[in-house]
């Protein structure tokens, strides 16, 4: 079984790649086990963080990463295709090898834009510490 790891944001590319992961699946020699992960970046400043528990950063960045995989996920359960999801919180670039390492995956699929401009430019960085630290083939879907 080829272990298949897809990076989503909630935007339209990360749809796109997963539709076009749906649309690939009859390609395959091997059955595909999909994981879709979302990372969440931490929030950073420490006044902020002295203000919530970690419990309560905790909820939120887990209602931030389901609220980014919904719209993938509801792709795939319309496909019938069976999948796990993750949600990480951390530097992108480094969770996403975290894990490729963790889970085994022997192929990372993502979308090549994020979110608005900011966020474009950081999946941009982040297609390009992916494509430089990963150890799997990466397909990029435009």
């Amino acid at each position: 079984m080829l272990k298949v790891l897809v990076l989503v944001d909630g935007s339209e590319n990360s749809d796109r790649a997963v539709n076009f992961l749906i649309q690939k699946m009859p390609l395959y020699k091997e059955p595909l086990e999909i994981h879709l992960l979302n990372v969440q970046v931490p929030i950073a400043s420490g006044n902020v963080k002295s203000y919530f528990s970690r419990e309560q950063l905790a909820d939120y960045y887990q209602d931030k990463g389901n609220a980014a995989l919904a719209s993938a996920r509801k792709l795939l359960d319309g496909a019938g295709v069976e999948y796990a999801y993750h949600i990480g919180v951390g530097d992108v670039g480094e969770t996403v090898m975290q894990y490729v390492k963790e889970k085994q995956l022997r192929q990372i699929v993502m979308g090549t834009r994020g979110l608005g401009s900011v966020s474009g430019m950081l999946l941009g960085s982040v297609a390009t510490k992916v494509i430089h630290s990963a150890q799997v083939p990466i397909l990029l879907v435009k």
